[in-house]
């Protein structure tokens, strides 16, 4: 018998749960920064929580990559228990009839790991904000909106959880919750990069007007290709095509490309509810992969013409490094028949540009910016 899709009573343990894991970190940050201020323990806090929120996207990753969304079938605990471990008998029971999956113990603690640790980054991100709010109210220049929409936006993202698993690996919902982990990252890197421009008293790096376009049309490819990477992995099209440069023996194989791009559809299926054809992830793959040589070609060129204008050395040299693993891992992915580390690394190296490119157009303004305006942003605590 399958378990109700949503089964909330184990949901104030889970809560307490994140919150037991979140009280680790804050200690730290607490014990770390006690003679500092609380702007300092602030920026320490928001430096951690986005350390931790990476560390929640590539775990994530992982729990897709390991087929494990499914490994609890029922949300937000597991068949109405708070840990794998209570829902023993249930698993073992969907497990002896059909021993692969989706449901197995390693796969179900996997998953219930996963939620622990987003709760806990969720409860992280709350303390944020009310600390924010906290230091507004003693008169402190804090900006609290930003660390407050970021709990808005966590809130929204753990939604997008649910519907990952209520929906059975909707495609198109699995990638919107790999998009919304970015964005999360995004909003947490932006403030601290505030934080550290506060705390330096300086303001944005002054660069050449065409250039911040050039770092905004990289970083928009960036996020293009992101969902295209999501919509080749919730589709399982990585492997359409196991050879590079070529897919299946030509340049430029058979597609179809209505099919593959059908954005509202379940998993393996197209919108009218026939089995998705080959040509369909073909589709799907190529079109990840043309986009990846338009991106990996921008990120070069931004990171050469950056060192051209001895500006943002230490972005340029991330973007340049990471360009080249998101190639190499890539194309690892391709050859090597999809391993799990190189599938993992690749996530990662996506999140990692999300977060240097997020840094560079936060430190960085136009050139005609006036030195006025650059004085006031650096007394702007967290903007």
């Amino acid at each position: 018998m399958q378990p109700a899709l949503y089964d909330l009573s184990p949901a104030l343990r889970l809560m307490l749960m994140g919150a037991m894991l979140a009280l680790g970190p804050l200690a730290w940050v607490w014990v770390r920064n006690q003679q500092g201020s609380g702007s300092g323990r602030l920026q320490a806090l928001t430096l951690l929580t986005l350390f931790l929120t990476f560390d929640l996207v590539l775990f994530g990753a992982f729990t897709r990559l390991t087929d494990s969304g499914l490994g609890c079938p029922d949300w937000p605990g597991c068949y109405g228990s708070a840990t794998a471990a209570g829902a023993h008998a249930q698993i073992e029971q969907a497990q002896a009839a059909m021993p692969t999956g989706p449901v197995t113990h390693a796969k179900a603690w996997i998953e219930m790991v996963h939620r622990y640790l987003a709760m806990a980054v969720g409860v992280l991100i709350a303390a944020l904000a009310a600390a924010a709010w906290s230091r507004r109210r003693r008169g402190d220049p804090v900006n609290a909106w930003w660390p407050t929409a970021t709990l808005a936006w966590v809130c929204l993202q753990g939604a997008f959880g649910a519907l990952t698993v209520t929906m059975k690996l909707f495609p198109a919902i699995v990638t919107l919750h790999l998009l919304g982990g970015m964005v999360l990252l995004a909003l947490l890197c932006r403030q601290a990069v505030a934080w550290d421009l506060a705390s330096r008293g300086t303001g944005p790096e002054a660069v050449p007007a065409g250039l911040r376009a050039g770092l905004l049309a990289a970083f928009a490819l960036l996020w293009l290709q992101i969902a295209l990477g999501g919509w080749v992995s919730t589709n399982y099209a990585v492997l359409a095509c196991s050879e590079f440069p070529k897919c299946q023996g030509d340049w430029w194989p058979a597609m179809d490309w209505r099919h593959g791009f059908e954005i509202w559809r379940d998993l393996g299926m197209t919108a009218a509810g026939e089995h998705i054809p080959f040509a369909a992830l073909t589709a799907i793959h190529f079109a990840h992969r043309l986009a990846a040589y338009a991106l990996f070609a921008a990120l070069a060129l931004l990171a050469w013409q950056l060192r051209q204008h001895g500006v943002l050395s230490r972005q340029s040299n991330w973007i340049a490094g990471l360009a080249l693993w998101q190639l190499a891992t890539g194309l690892s992915n391709v050859v090597l028949g999809w391993p799990l580390a190189a599938a993992v690394s690749h996530t990662g190296g996506a999140a990692a540009l999300v977060v240097v490119c997020t840094w560079a157009l936060r430190a960085s303004a136009g050139a005609r910016a006036t030195a006025g305006a650059a004085r006031l942003d650096s007394r702007r605590v967290a903007t």
